[in-house]
């Protein structure tokens, strides 16, 4: 079973344009997303999956200074994006993130891998937003299941947002959830907004610009740090059922 972790990315942003573009301590947000990926154990090969837009050129442009590959499609239809990079990259499980989570957590993922393998599941996701913070959103899917979502599929958001499918028809799928024994979801790690991206360059700076340290040690830094936390904490996640325009 080949496994490819696929990063959604696109440079139009509703909230804050060119995020993923953006300088985190001396590196993209792409790139460090990309960067922790890589240390997950049970991924094959971390890619890209973009729009056609002329905008997102630029993202075409960082996967190759990154050394990884690239799918351009639909900029409205994720699903069907989705869908045609697991084709392009021979996924026969794909670990879908979002490129507003530069703080992803490569154990997380393969905690959720073997989740997914363990439980024979069609769809594994970990306790985001409920015991977990935004930014830690891991999901994983056969591309077996992703064909039949597609069909299946037929409202905005659910071709947008790629997954709801998955929650929606639990009569129709195995679904696998990775709980988390603490809560931790008063925390907002993700970057949609210039106080997130304020939180998450001076969660940076404290690791001194590195990119190998763990969920926990961040939670723990919150802890410590509880004005860190304050950063943010003002911002209103959007609703999946908003449409107008994909955040990434």
């Amino acid at each position: 079973m080949r496994t490819v972790a696929i990063v959604q990315a696109r440079m139009g942003s509703t909230r804050l344009p060119g995020k993923v573009l953006m300088d985190i301590g001396g590196e993209t947000a792409l790139c460090r997303v990309v960067r922790r990926l890589s240390r997950a154990k049970l991924i094959a090969e971390v890619a890209i999956a973009t729009t056609e837009s002329p905008a997102d050129d630029a993202i075409v442009s960082e996967a190759k200074r990154l050394g990884v590959r690239c799918f351009r499609g639909s900029e409205q239809d994720v699903l069907a994006r989705y869908l045609g990079a697991a084709e392009e990259f021979e996924a026969d499980v794909i670990v879908r993130i979002t490129s507003d989570c530069p703080l992803i957590d490569a154990g997380m993922i393969d905690d959720v891998l073997e989740k997914f393998f363990r439980d024979h599941a069609d769809f594994a996701f970990n306790a985001v937003p409920d015991r977990l913070p935004r930014g830690l959103d891991v999901e994983v899917f056969s591309r077996r299941a992703l064909r039949e979502a597609a069909l299946l599929a037929n409202n905005a958001y659910q071709r947008e947002h790629v997954t709801p499918i998955f929650y929606e028809r639990r009569d129709l799928f195995e679904v696998a959830a990775l709980a988390s024994e603490q809560d931790f979801s008063q925390y907002r790690w993700t970057l949609d907004t210039v106080q997130d991206l304020q939180l998450i360059r001076a969660i940076y700076a404290h690791f001194p610009n590195r990119d190998d340290f763990g969920w926990r040690e961040v939670a723990a830094l919150m802890l410590r740090s509880p004005e860190m936390a304050t950063l943010n904490s003002d911002v209103v996640q959007k609703s999946m059922y908003e449409v107008a325009q994909p955040s990434s």
